[in-house]
């Protein structure tokens, strides 16, 4: 594990040890109380091998879970595939704020995830949400499938249905009307995506990162095909960039959404946006309440 940890600080990697760390642990059908007990243990050669590969791809900065197929997100393990986007930490942000805003989590509400990539928004608000259902739609085929798998492993594959559709030329249909819509769409702008750390810029799909010259293509699309499918009393939660609220609350409102709640993640970045057509006290939630009374 040493020997891996200098290679991956040599290589510029944030976190060598930890990487290093996970990656052998895993490798070796483990976690970390592997090495704490066996810190003698002599790898085999087919050992040996496979921790050499993740060990030079890991230095070449591709991320641990693209090495792994697997990311944990909302306490919860999710395939990935080079389709879909690797989820991060940050976007547990719109999960926790689209919570906090429901007054019934036992509600049969129903969910619209709007580009659901590896489905890890949808499927952690459904394991919150024991009667809830909810449709995710992406435009790449090879996404679905994953997200699919996801469902499966994580037992939701009844309340959980996945489609290959954009959202151009507008969401309604059979569908009817979604009590909430969720999005974590491309929002880099396109100049800015080489400058990103190479784990993002050289492995995520360009597709999920670009959001055009400013960054804000993909709200200008998905906006007004969220308005126009959301029900009376329902939310739309959109994970932003950097800088970008103001500018996309003046798309909510040109939609006819009202903006309700800036949600801030873990480094104080507002990260997430909560909008409605109305805001009845029957769908808002004490914590809800509580937060935009705060301003």
């Amino acid at each position: 594990m040493a020997e891996a940890s200098r290679r991956f600080a040599a290589a510029g990697v944030e976190e060598p040890r930890r990487d290093a760390r996970l990656l052998v642990c895993r490798l070796l059908g483990g976690g970390p109380e592997l090495l704490l007990g066996h810190p003698d243990r002599v790898l085999d050669a087919t050992e040996a091998a496979r921790i050499e590969t993740a060990v030079v791809r890991r230095a070449a900065r591709e991320p641990v879970s693209r090495i792994l197929g697997q990311r944990e997100f909302w306490s919860l393990s999710f395939t990935l595939n080079s389709e879909t986007l690797d989820p991060r930490p940050d976007s547990e942000t719109l999960v926790e704020a689209v919570l906090a805003a429901l007054a019934d989590r036992k509600a049969p509400l129903r969910l619209l995830d709007l580009g659901s990539g590896s489905g890890c928004l949808l499927l952690a608000l459904l394991s919150e949400l024991p009667q809830a259902s909810g449709v995710g739609i992406d435009i790449s085929a090879a996404a679905l499938l994953i997200a699919e798998e996801n469902a499966r492993q994580l037992n939701l594959q009844d309340r959980a249905v996945f489609r290959e559709r954009s959202w151009d030329g507008g969401l309604v249909g059979d569908d009817g009307f979604w009590d909430v819509i969720v999005s974590n769409p491309p929002y880099i702008a396109t100049a800015e995506i080489a400058g990103l750390a190479p784990e993002v810029a050289g492995y995520d799909p360009p597709a999920a990162l670009d959001g055009g010259p400013d960054g804000l293509a993909a709200y200008r699309r998905l906006i007004p095909a969220a308005a126009a499918v959301l029900a009376p009393e329902g939310l739309v939660a959109l994970e932003i960039g950097h800088g970008q609220a103001e500018a996309v609350e003046g798309l909510l409102k040109a939609a006819g959404l009202l903006p309700q709640r800036r949600a801030a993640d873990l480094s104080g970045n507002e990260r997430c946006l909560l909008a409605a057509k109305s805001l009845p006290e029957a769908r808002i939630g004490p914590d809800f309440a509580a937060k935009e009374s705060r301003g």
